[in-house]
């Protein structure tokens, strides 16, 4: 496998010049004192250092060697710890985090840009702080006072990290059947009694305590979602001068054996009269919870980016090097045996497919990053809009990025042959890793849904018409005439993607069931036209730039080239099956399946 190598020139491309974040954050007070340009710059570079020397050393033996169990003890792979270690001492658990705790502040632009590199590196490494900030972003939302003043300084320093536990066997998605009880004590905490499954980073020895926010239901809670409340459960509880005080019954019943991330302990997490607290009002747990499965739907879709990075660069490497066959068009290298394989179409295919999906995800993930930093951050119409934009684009970001990063991943194995189905090369690693960000945190057609039913008809179009709003504002103001083989098929994509949203909802008043039918094809379409709205701004800026650095430019606007004429014409054959209509689908009777 190529060492991993943190793309920071794209990264700062994009922060300053595509973006120009160093302009938005002084209009954004509460950040603005916290972040410019140089820390910024500083922060990339120091986390490309430890994820290239520190954690992607790591995920090959991480992988074959995974996590252990025994006696309800997990054991991480060997050089977890330390590299954990490392990671915590350098201040990176604190990136995101509130500055009013030990946070350091670090807008949504930086932090994502630092999972991408995590990602890329190790995926399993990435889950342990992952969740941690995510449950931390929760907290400080929505806990007492009395609950961030105990639990977030610790968990900003690394010394104790957090899961969330949703998922009881017999429930998956739908939350409101859970069976956690949790029972009111004189003293105002609970007894909570349940078990959970799937429960990343449930049970681990990075960490001298592991805090789990739990999703449980009090005996008199209405039935359904609107029963659900969210509490804080130490695996030890926290004594009144923040020492650990007794094991609180918090126990590891099983590890899964999984298909990828090895070294990612997944796990089933039994509480038996644990003691917890109370995060936000009773019956009002899952909105406090959406707080942190929005922000991980968003991480895993980062995740589908990292590893999708991590094959191209590899099989780059591997098709530069790899001499097999000549060129259709005479010898390209009469000095070889051969020709190296990157002479043939279908190699350059794969790779120009994973080059243009990955620096157009990049690209997205960071549009999406600068909403949510101005929904957080913002003040007035701005931040309304914003914020709305950010809705819109959450389940986007999780089910595309990762539907994208399992083509990617095997895109790279099919470069390397026979030899990508081999592990010492590591490729098929990547494919077994990244197939599970299209399952987790909501499965990517439980995404589409939320897209679709919720966001989409669920405003009756105002969330999608501000994206739109916003594409054609671009489209209008950029009258540069090199541009134009960017923004006529740019415009012509928005106007698809208007009309295919009117089609649908127009067809769902009648038929409720188009929603369920059309949803994935129509996240899709939403997805290649969101990429050409950035990939056109991309190429707006490398046009203006090319005198300043031609090789990087000239490859954005060959990528860019690309993406229009290979990539988003994808949309076309999408837009025709959502034509199809829910017929096809429900005509069938189940007996003939």
């Amino acid at each position: 496998m190529a060492e991993y190598q943190a793309p920071i020139k794209d990264m700062n491309y994009l922060l300053y010049d595509v973006f120009k974040s160093d302009t938005l954050w002084p209009t954004l007070p509460k950040l603005a004192e916290h972040v410019d340009r140089e820390t910024s710059e500083a922060i990339l570079l120091e986390c490309a250092k430890i994820a290239e020397q520190v954690i992607a050393p790591l995920s090959r033996e991480g992988d074959e060697v995974g996590v252990s169990f025994n006696n309800g003890q997990v054991t991480t792979a060997p050089g977890y710890k330390e590299a954990f270690n490392t990671y915590a001492e350098g201040g990176w658990t604190a990136l995101g985090g509130d500055v009013n705790y030990g946070g350091m502040g670090m807008p949504k632009v930086i932090t994502s840009l630092h999972e991408e590199m995590l990602c890329a590196a190790d995926i399993s490494f990435s889950l342990y702080p992952g969740l941690t900030a995510g449950a931390g972003l929760s907290l400080a939302k929505h806990a007492s006072e009395e609950i961030k003043q105990r639990y977030l300084t610790r968990m900003y320093s690394g010394e104790w990290s957090a899961t969330m536990c949703l998922t009881e066997s017999h429930a998956g998605t739908d939350l409101g059947m859970i069976r956690t009880k949790a029972i009111p004590q004189e003293n105002g905490s609970y007894k909570i009694t349940g078990n959970k499954i799937f429960i990343t980073g449930g049970e681990h020895d990075l960490t001298e305590n592991i805090i789990h926010l739990v999703l449980a239901k009090l005996p008199d809670a209405p039935a359904g979602p609107r029963g659900i409340s969210l509490f804080v459960v130490p695996k030890y509880k926290v004594n009144d001068d923040e020492s650990l005080g007794d094991f609180n019954d918090v126990s590891c019943g099983s590890i899964e054996h999984k298909m990828g991330i090895h070294a990612s302990s997944t796990c089933v997490i039994n509480f038996d009269d644990s003691e917890g607290y109370l995060v936000g009002e009773l019956n009002k747990g899952l909105a406090c919870m959406f707080t942190m499965m929005n922000f991980e739907r968003i991480g895993v879709g980062i995740q589908g980016l990292g590893a999708s990075v991590r094959s191209y660069q590899n099989a780059l490497e591997y098709a530069k090097d790899r001499v097999q066959s000549r060129s259709l068009s005479g010898v390209k290298s009469p000095d070889k045996a051969a020709d190296s394989i990157m002479v043939h179409g279908d190699v350059r295919r794969m790779l120009l497919n994973m080059k243009a999906l990955n620096e157009g995800s990049r690209a997205l993930s960071l549009y999406i990053a600068m909403q949510l930093d101005i929904a957080t951050y913002g003040e007035g119409d701005e931040q309304i809009k914003a914020d709305k934009l950010t809705a819109l684009l959450t389940p986007l970001a999780k089910a595309f990025f990762t539907d994208l990063g399992f083509e990617n991943t095997v895109a790279g194995q099919q470069v390397f042959g026979g030899h990508g189905f081999i592990r010492e090369w590591g490729q098929e690693q990547l494919v077994r890793d990244a197939r599970i960000a299209q399952i987790y945190e909501g499965t990517n057609g439980i995404q589409a849904m939320d897209l679709l039913a919720r966001k989409v008809a669920g405003s009756k179009g105002e969330f999608m018409q501000i994206f739109i709003d916003e594409a054609n504002k671009f489209v209008k103001e950029t009258t540069d005439e090199h541009m134009q083989e960017f923004i006529v098929p740019l415009s012509e994509a928005i106007d698809d993607l208007q009309k295919t949203t009117f089609e649908i909802l127009s067809a769902a008043s009648n038929n409720i069931e188009e929603l369920g039918t059309s949803a994935n094809d129509y996240l899709h379409v939403f997805g290649y036209t969101a990429m050409a709205f950035v990939w056109a701004k991309m190429a707006n800026v490398s046009l203006c730039k090319m005198s300043e650095d031609e090789e990087f430019h000239q490859s954005k606007i060959h990528t860019a080239r690309y993406y229009f004429a290979r990539l988003l014409p994808r949309r076309l054959s999408l837009m025709a099956t959502i034509k199809s209509g829910s017929e096809p689908m429900f005509n069938m009777p189940d007996e003939l399946f």
